[in-house]
């Protein structure tokens, strides 16, 4: 007897969420070929077709619309339902720094990973500016921290490495005006050191006019066309131009996430939570 399993309705998730087939099997980490074949298994079990392909990638037909529901809903029982029966007996509190410039649903997905398989564990999250965390796991005020660092160190983790830019409105030529009006971010961190530095190097002068302690901050400003700024990769979109060496500007450094400890700090509970992290990262 035929029957729907898991691999195939998450494979038909995937896909249905990034709209490609190829951007589908990154999703679960398989090949296209792979996914393609999922996809097709699937719609012979059912008889008809859950996509409409073309040429920019694949839409959902009346039959996957009727089925995304019910995929999501028994993909998110059979998960829950393992992570109810393999959770362990961890307690204690926890202590996590998490940048205040990470999107919510990494945070949400990091908590929701632990939390569900860790659930007597009481979770204490710091979500600020990550230039203070680590002072604060130096004198024993987080467990565990997340942050950006220019240099990693001995007992970093590399989550994700982001190239940084000088970025400019598109539709604002700023480089003509001088002093050059400049938007950095409000506190003392490597990012600030590094504009300041290659500020001065340019040979220009230039005018402080905007901080803010956010990624966010900074980008509305240069987005708005007050500011030219320092931002990393992820933040260029169809409003900003990168500035290089032919508009006077060398190449930045490379902003790595780490993921670091409490030195001598390697409970359980600590172990758990890098789990997840690594988990949530590797999936993003």
């Amino acid at each position: 007897m035929n029957q729907l399993n898991s691999d195939l309705l998450r494979t038909f998730i995937a896909v249905a969420e990034t709209g490609s087939m190829t951007d589908g099997a990154a999703r679960i980490f398989r090949s296209q070929s792979a996914a393609s074949l999922q996809i097709g298994k699937l719609e012979d079990l059912l008889g008809q077709p859950v996509f409409d392909r073309h040429g920019r990638g694949v839409t959902l037909t009346e039959t996957g619309e009727r089925l995304l529901p019910i995929a999501h809903e028994v993909t998110r029982t059979l998960s829950s339902a393992l992570r109810e029966l393999t959770s362990d007996r961890l307690q204690g509190k926890l202590r996590l720094g998490v940048p205040d410039d990470q999107s919510k649903p990494i945070l949400s997905r990091i908590i929701s990973e632990f939390s569900q398989s860790h659930p007597m564990v009481e979770l204490d999250v710091t979500c600020a500016l990550s230039a203070g965390f680590p002072a604060a796991l130096a004198s024993g005020n987080l467990d565990i921290a997340v942050y950006e660092v220019e240099q990693p160190h001995r007992g970093h983790e590399i989550l994700r490495e982001e190239n940084t830019f000088w970025m400019m409105s598109r539709h604002h030529d700023l480089l003509r005006r001088d002093p050059l009006p400049v938007a950095l971010f409000d506190r003392d961190c490597w990012w600030r050191d590094a504009a300041l530095a290659a500020l001065h190097e340019t040979g220009r002068a230039f005018r402080i006019i905007y901080a803010s302690q956010s990624v966010a901050g900074v980008s509305a400003a240069i987005e708005a066309g007050i500011a030219i700024g320092l931002l990393g990769q992820g933040s260029l979109n169809g409003n900003l131009i990168c500035l290089g060496a032919h508009h006077g500007f060398g190449d930045m450094p490379t902003s790595r996430l780490v993921l670091a400890s409490r030195d001598g700090e390697h409970s359980a509970q600590v172990q758990a939570m890098k789990t997840a992290i690594r988990q949530v990262f590797a999936e993003a």
